[in-house]
Formats: structure tokens, sequence, C-alpha cells
């Protein structure tokens, strides 16, 4: 999902190639912030105001993206939001809550796919012959990836704390151990097609890919992937 590769095209088809553009940027934007708040808002929900302290309570982009994490995503396709602050020990149940709070992130992408594929699954606008479709479908693309990647279950992405949050309580500490070479694996997956050709990460990521687009706009294809 390398944005970058779209560019020597842009003199074929530059109206097609900056509307990529532009829902690349507005779907890093509204999917990063709205997943970092969600977190923020499932915590505060739950008792843990921790977020709210901090000032990441706010769908305000400025509280949640990460500068480089953001020159990473254009450039290179793998980056990241600044993390949300939370902490489920202060809710009644803190390993439901680390669960729940770890789901909001990658959910609310869902929610931001299934709004913007409505027109295309309702076939008011086909992405095949608009561009407005182009963007929509883009949208769906993106944020499909960014709640599929999330949910994997590797330190430090919410899949890892959903992981944690439903194994036996001695299974999960032993698990917890992992986390300091999740970052590490994670950078190794991401890196691997660079040197083998293979994309161990897709490979995962695919049906998961299909599934969620096919119920967003009606077709398991993607612009991006």
């Amino acid at each position: 999902m390398v944005l970058l590769r779209y560019l020597p095209h842009i003199t074929e088809a530059p109206a097609l190639v900056l509307t990529i553009i532009l829902a690349f940027v507005v779907s890093m934007l509204v999917g990063l912030s709205f997943h970092e708040f969600s977190h923020a808002a499932v915590a505060d929900r739950l008792g843990d105001h921790t977020a709210r302290r901090f000032g990441r309570l706010t769908l305000n982009p400025r509280a949640h993206l990460d500068p480089m994490g953001a020159l990473m995503i254009l450039f290179v396709g793998f980056g990241w939001a600044k993390p949300t602050p939370v902490n489920p020990y202060n809710t009644p149940r803190p390993r439901l809550s680390m669960v729940l709070i770890a789901l909001g992130g990658p959910l609310s992408n869902l929610v931001i796919a299934f709004i913007a594929g409505l027109p295309l699954r309702l076939g008011v606008i086909d992405p095949s012959t608009s561009l407005v479709g182009v963007f929509l479908a883009s949208v769906v693309s993106l944020n499909v990836t960014l709640a599929v990647f999330n949910l994997l279950p590797l330190a430090p992405l919410d899949g890892f704390r959903v992981l944690v949050g439903l194994l036996p309580p001695d299974l999960a500490r032993v698990v917890s151990r992992y986390e300091q070479w999740g970052p590490g694996l994670l950078m190794l997956l991401f890196f691997l097609p660079f040197i083998t050709g293979y994309n161990p990460l897709f490979t995962v990521m695919n049906p998961l890919l299909g599934f969620f687009n096919q119920l967003a706009m009606g077709t398991r294809g993607g612009i991006f992937g």
C-alpha cells in the first residue's frame, strides 16, 4: 500500500491520481483521528479518563497525528499515529475493558468504510466511471486495511491487546512477556516483501480485506493493497 506507486501515472491520468491522493490524505486524517478518538471514547465511557486528561478525547487530527508517522504512511505505506494513553485498571473490569478499548479503534475504521461504501453498494455511484466513486472506493479500501492491520495479534497493534485480554490469565501473562519483540517482528514482516518478494502480512490479511470490502461496497476488490 505505497502511495508513491501511483505518481508515475500522474501525466497519463492526472485527475485519477489526484483523486486517489486526496482519498489517501482524507483517510489518514479522518481514519487515524477517529481511530484514536474511539480508543479514548471507549476508555472514558468505561471509567478511565486518562485520555481526556491528555486532551485526546477529541476528533481534532492535531491531537492524534504523529508527523513522522504520517510521513511514513504517505511515502512508505507503513506508519503510526500517537498512541492514546489509557489505563484499563482504572475501570471495574480491566481485562474486559482492555479488549473493548482496543477494539474501538479498528471498529471505527470499519464504520467509516461502511459509510463511504454505502453509495457504491447501493449502485448510486459507479467507481469504474466516476471520480467520486474512485474516491469513495479508496476511502473504503484504506479504512478496511487500517482496521484489519490493527487487528493482527502483534504488539503494539490493537489485536495484541485483544488477544491478551481474551486469553486465560496465566496464558495471558506468558504471551505478554513477548510484547517487547512485537515491534521488531512487525518491521521484519513489513520489509520481508522487499527482500523475498513474499508478503506474509497481506497473505494473512487478504481474506478479511476481501470480506470487509465485499460488505462495505459489494466487491472484494480494493484500490490499495
